[in-house]
């Protein structure tokens, strides 16, 4: 499992995060949602060493990542960035065989293990067919799964996802999602994922956190935390939550 304790994060004088604890298990999608400034996208870049902690650790096994060579804490866990640039030129072949690094030999030299690791990537989030185009020539959906593959030929167990729905049509939404959950579930990772949408969230997610102020001010199952109140509360706009008409989850509507 992935194992936040008491995390803390300032930037300057100013508190981003305070004393932040979660747990997210093996096979399990925990969606982080929380206002804009809430501190999300920091907590994942936090989580995964590429913003330095002020106080608090991230474990797995026992074992503390923040305190390993990035090289080795590649080896434990994955990220697929928000909204990133991939380099035009390069081709998704390419672009995923990255995630490979922290495995070669000081040579740098692919092998045929890497290379079937990072041909199943592909083929796990629908991509294979475009392994030979060039990153410049896909739409953003496109884009967003060849992240998920290069992350996923890390052979990670812990997967942190920061926003990666935004700016993706419903369908690409929806679509990237569901691939999220459904291999969380089947090879066991560790997922935890960063959301604006709740809606999205609920459906997805087997558990949510909702951040506020850089505080969990809620964890557990969506219906537990997608309440009227604490949403209102954090985003400061009345809502009200009923049943999904089509899922056993809930669904939160603006109040009139």
């Amino acid at each position: 499992m992935l194992k936040i304790e008491n995390l803390s994060v300032s930037y300057g004088s100013r508190s981003v995060l305070a004393n932040v604890s979660l747990e997210v298990n093996s096979g399990e999608v925990l969606a982080l949602i929380g206002p804009n400034g809430a501190g999300k996208s920091t907590l994942v870049r936090a989580a995964s060493g590429v913003v330095p902690v002020e106080a608090g650790a991230v474990r797995t096994n026992g074992d503390d990542l923040l305190s390993l060579p990035p090289l080795q804490r590649a080896r434990f866990l994955a990220v697929v960035p928000q909204a990133a640039s991939l380099p035009p030129a390069f081709s998704v072949w390419e672009t995923v065989l990255l995630g490979r690094t922290p495995y070669l030999n000081f040579l740098g030299q692919v092998s045929a293990k890497d290379e079937e690791i990072s041909r199943s990537a592909l083929a796990k989030v629908d991509v294979l067919e475009l392994a030979s185009r060039r990153v410049g020539e896909l739409s953003g959906g496109e884009q967003q799964r060849v992240l998920l593959a290069r992350a996923l030929a890390q052979s990670t167990p812990i997967l942190l996802l920061d926003e990666p729905t935004t700016n993706l049509d419903l369908h690409y939404q929806i679509g990237f999602l569901e691939t999220v959950r459904t291999l969380a579930h089947a090879d066991g990772l560790a997922v935890l994922i960063a959301l604006h949408d709740l809606n999205l969230a609920a459906h997805y997610a087997d558990r949510i956190a909702l951040l506020v102020g850089g505080k969990i001010k809620a964890a557990g199952m969506p219906r537990q935390v997608l309440t009227p109140e604490l949403i209102s509360e954090a985003y400061h706009l009345p809502v009200r939550v009923v049943q999904h008409p089509f899922a056993d989850v809930p669904l939160v509507l603006p109040e009139k």
